[in-house]
């Protein structure tokens, strides 16, 4: 077993530099940088994966190539989720009467949402104020996957509320 950890610490400290160097090069962050290189031996020294010195340097870039590739994925997700939010805030004060025709408004648009899962993930955000990560974790979806359904959900209400 040592000697497995010695041959990883071997490689940390042979191709450490240049598995910064690309990460550091795709993400433009430092810290984020330091993160998916260390993932990378962490997820290697749980793994029972033997790497061959041939081909190790390969399977290094290539693995940090994928996980930043992943982290970017994931920026590009929640910069769309936070232009839709920036969307729908709206500061505007309105009259009393105006903001009870449209509370019940949408709340009937939130009723009609389908498919249900919709209606849920709004329910559940909105209303009970729980968070992307709790919501995909109670309905046993990924979060990119609520992210979709809370996209969908705000577009029918949008089509809802211009029709009334």
């Amino acid at each position: 077993m040592t000697t497995r950890k010695q041959k990883l610490e071997t490689l940390f400290r042979q191709h450490y530099r240049q598995m910064y160097r690309l990460a550091t090069i795709l993400l433009h962050d430092d810290a984020e940088s330091k993160d998916v290189v260390h993932d990378v031996f962490a997820h290697l020294l749980a793994s029972s994966a033997e790497l061959h010195e041939d081909t190790a340097a390969a399977f290094l870039l290539t693995s940090v190539r994928n996980r930043c590739l992943n982290v970017i994925r994931g920026r590009k997700i929640q910069e769309r989720v936070q232009r839709l939010y920036l969307i729908d805030l709206d500061t505007t004060i309105i009259p009393t009467d105006l903001f009870r025709e449209e509370t019940k408004a949408l709340a009937e648009g939130i009723n009609l949402l389908a498919p249900p899962v919709c209606r849920e993930v709004v329910e559940l955000h909105f209303r009970d104020g729980l968070t992307f990560r709790e919501i995909a974790l109670r309905l046993g979806v990924s979060e990119t996957t609520v992210y979709k359904h809370l996209r969908h959900a705000l577009q029918q209400l949008r089509e809802h509320l211009k029709k009334d």
